[in-house]
This record gives structure tokens, C-alpha cells and sequence, in this order.
């Protein structure tokens, strides 16, 4: 017979009623060796879509991640119901290695960086030639994201019946980065789009643009409706003729390896977490004359070794000029 209050001994004390008998809480965590390998194509509200053994599975970030998020291009470890049914769900336990991210900010003062992608091979901006008008300090800020996250620039101009691409093309032709030039004929027949495809076989590629560019129906020209059915579909708002995207989406290209990112239409791009040691890497004509440079060189200063390095014939003053421009866009606007 149980007692309580006064008449309460020892052995009540140890077995309290209503009280859930626990077991003691562990730090060691099940290492999933079984986990099957999966691609996050996209995310969306807590539920990320996976390709999983060539099957699309709707799942969910695992408690012991904590804070770790996985983003589109990710590969994970996942378990749990692998089958793709409906309303099935699994987990993603882990989030590999990654060997390329792009990030940015709201803005260059906001200190928060988010990861827009992960592990692709090369950054395709877009931008139009005409309607809207080129933002050259956009493109160079995408340029800087691209290479301190370790991912190949691609530059995409779009709507050459409108403008010629010829001074915009000359703004970027010693930084060495390839492009394809197409106009909305072109984009309609499908020429453009043989070679876009050509720069994009056996990689993959996030798009990024501001709204109006052309982005997403490049995109749509490059990967049929029929094979979007099969990854799932765009998160979209459509309206008045134009199609936007809302959330970054992973598609196959068809007949090839490669893959195709379209991520959202930007505004901005902030650089709060570049730093110049991360974009002189994509200038290996120049990095070796930073080693005369000062502790934490701007390179963009009157000590800087750059110049020296130049003027002896190292380096084409053209190169350096836009290394320069390029590390300036934190201080400048997207507008400017």
C-alpha cells in the first residue's frame, strides 16, 4: 500500500506516482553506416526533396543536426522511408563534405551569411544586354561570391537584339571568364540553347540574375516540363506572362551528367563575408607577388606589392585593375 505525506518512507520517494521512469541521456549518436546517398534538389519550409537511388523522397533534418542546415546540391546520408510514396517521409541523419558553397548576405553591414548552394561546379550569371539595363557592379559581386566559394564563373548576356554585347564583354575580357551572348530569336529556335548546354555538360551550374533577365526561361528552355515532372517542380508564382522563382530547384539536364540550379532573382547580393584573401586566388598571375604585401593588404593600397609586381612585368596592369574593381564592390552598391 502506497503512503504519502508524513507516512511516506523511502521506497515511495524512489517510485513517485505519475513519474516516467527515463533512461539517462547519452552523447554517443548512431553513426547510420546503412544510410543511403541522396541530393537535396530543394527546399522548402522544413521538408527538403532528395534524389535517392533515382527516386524523388520528401524529407526532414534530423534532430541531432541541430542547427546544421542542409541546402540545394547538398549530399546527405538519409534513412527512413526511402520508397518516394505519398506522404512518406524520411531523415536526412548527415550532410557531407562540401566542395564549393555560395553564399551571400542581404547586405555588406548584415553579418548573417547564408548558404545559397552547395557543390556545384561553376555560377552562371545571367544578365540582359537591354530591358533592364546591365548592373556591372551585381555582376561583380556575384563574380567575388563566386570565387571565394570555389566555384568556375560563366557570364550569360541575353537579349543581343536589343544592345550589342560588345562593352560589356570588353568591361570583363582580362578576368578570362568564358560567356555565351543570345537573343530572344535565338532562346525561341533553340540555337542559344545548343550552346549554353556546351558550357554546362558534365557540371553543375547555378544560375543566378536579377529579376527579368531571361534566368528561368533559359532555364525552362534547357530542361523540358516532361523531365521537371520527374524531380518534382518549380516552386513558382506565376502572373501576368512572367514566371519567377521563389526557391532555389535542381534539375537534371537531359542527356547529360551536368545539373542546373535555378535560384531565386536577386536585389542584392551582400559581401559581408568575402575578404581579399579569398578572391586573389582566381588571379594566379597575381597572387605571387602578394607575398611582399603588408599583414591584411587591401591590395588597394600604397604598400601593396601588386604594383610592383606589375610594373616589373609579372602581370598585365589590366588583370590588376580588375582585381581591384572587383575587391571595391563591398564598398560600393549594386546601383552605382
Amino acid at each position: 500500500m502506497r503512503r504519502y505525506g508524513k507516512h511516506t518512507d523511502e521506497d515511495d520517494i524512489r517510485t513517485r506516482p505519475g513519474r516516467r521512469n527515463t533512461r539517462p541521456r547519452t552523447n554517443i549518436r548512431p553513426k547510420h553506416e546503412d544510410a543511403s546517398e541522396g541530393l537535396v534538389l530543394t527546399v522548402d519550409r522544413g521538408r527538403l526533396t532528395c534524389l535517392v537511388e533515382g527516386r524523388v523522397v520528401m524529407a526532414m533534418k534530423a534532430r541531432e543536426l541541430g542547427r546544421k542546415a542542409a541546402v540545394v546540391g547538398d549530399r546527405v546520408a538519409i534513412v527512413g522511408d526511402l520508397t518516394g510514396k505519398k506522404d512518406s517521409l524520411a531523415r536526412i541523419v548527415r550532410i557531407e563534405e562540401r566542395t564549393s558553397v555560395l553564399r551571400r548576405t542581404a547586405d555588406d553591414d548584415d553579418p548573417y551569411e547564408r548558404v545559397v548552394v552547395a557543390n556545384a561546379d561553376q555560377l552562371a550569371v545571367v544578365t540582359a544586354l537591354a530591358d533592364p539595363e546591365p548592373r556591372p557592379r551585381l555582376i561583380d559581386r556575384c563574380l567575388v561570391a563566386a570565387y571565394a566559394g570555389g566555384l568556375d564563373p560563366l557570364l550569360v548576356l541575353t537579349k543581343s537584339d536589343l544592345a550589342p554585347p560588345d562593352k560589356l564583354l570588353e568591361l570583363y575580357g582580362h578576368l578570362d571568364i568564358p560567356y555565351v551572348v543570345t537573343s530572344r530569336e535565338e532562346l525561341q529556335n533553340g540555337t542559344a540553347v545548343a550552346r549554353v548546354r556546351a558550357q554546362l555538360d558534365g557540371k553543375i551550374t547555378a544560375f543566378v540574375g536579377h529579376s527579368g533577365v531571361g534566368k528561368t526561361t533559359l532555364v525552362n528552355s534547357l530542361v523540358p516540363e516532361d523531365q521537371r515532372r520527374t524531380t518534382g517542380h518549380v516552386n513558382a508564382v506565376t502572373g501576368r506572362g512572367r514566371h519567377t522563382t521563389t526557391s532555389a530547384l535542381a534539375l537534371p539536364l537531359s542527356g547529360s551528367a551536368g545539373w542546373v540550379i535555378d535560384t531565386p532573382g536577386l536585389r542584392s547580393f551582400g559581401l559581408h563575408h568575402v575578404d581579399p584573401s579569398q578572391v586573389i586566388h582566381a588571379f594566379p598571375d597575381l597572387e605571387p607577388g602578394t607575398e611582399g604585401c603588408p599583414r591584411a593588404c587591401s591590395h588597394d593600397e600604397p604598400d601593396c606589392a601588386l604594383d610592383a609586381w606589375v610594373a616589373e612585368g609579372h602581370a598585365d596592369p589590366a588583370r590588376l585593375y580588375s582585381l581591384r574593381r572587383l575587391l571595391a564592390t563591398r564598398e560600393r552598391t549594386e546601383g552605382d
